[in-house]
């Protein structure tokens, strides 16, 4: 089990654009990193939820935080995602493993219906420190019940604003 303050697990991911991403690439001038891991195409929740936070890269960005979302997905779905959900301020990554899904504490899930994928990982959001420790994280074990971008954008303003530390680390 990830805890706060505790190092995240090494992961490198493909790019839609050509390049790639990583836990690596921290930079210490970065407050945060915000790591949103999505069910995939299929999902009709992460159709309006990813779009949500697409329009907010920007406020995101201007605090500092370095935003990214991830799936599963092929590259051919992640583009299709790209294209048809209107992504293009979002570095949207493809191609996490089930394997890596896992070590984040991702539940997994069968595909239950037509167009779904036979495995892929639930949604998880993970705000990671440019040390490469983690800050909060956010799982669930079905599409619904996820954080309020809106809320969230205030609440890191706040915990910016007044240093506040990591907690959960108990």
């Amino acid at each position: 089990m990830l805890r706060p303050r505790e190092e995240v697990p090494e992961l490198s991911l493909k790019l839609i654009n050509g390049e790639s991403w990583s836990t690596e690439q921290a930079n210490e001038a970065d407050f945060m990193t915000l790591l949103l891991f999505y069910r995939g195409y299929h999902c009709p929740v992460c159709r309006s939820y990813v779009p949500q936070l697409a329009k907010l890269v920007e406020k995101f960005e201007n605090m500092g935080i370095r935003v990214v979302a991830a799936s599963s997905d092929s590259k051919e779905r992640a583009e299709k995602t790209y294209q048809e959900w209107g992504l293009d301020k979002l570095k949207l990554a493809y191609g996490l493993s089930i394997e890596e899904a896992r070590k984040w504490g991702l539940s997994v899930s069968h595909g239950i219906k037509e167009g779904e994928p036979d495995v892929f990982s639930e949604p998880g959001l993970f705000l990671i420190k440019p040390d490469k420790s983690l800050y909060a994280y956010s799982i669930q074990s079905m599409p619904f019940t996820r954080p309020n971008l809106e809320e969230l954008l205030q609440g890191l303003q706040y915990i910016k604003q007044n240093d506040y530390p990591a907690r959960g680390e108990a």
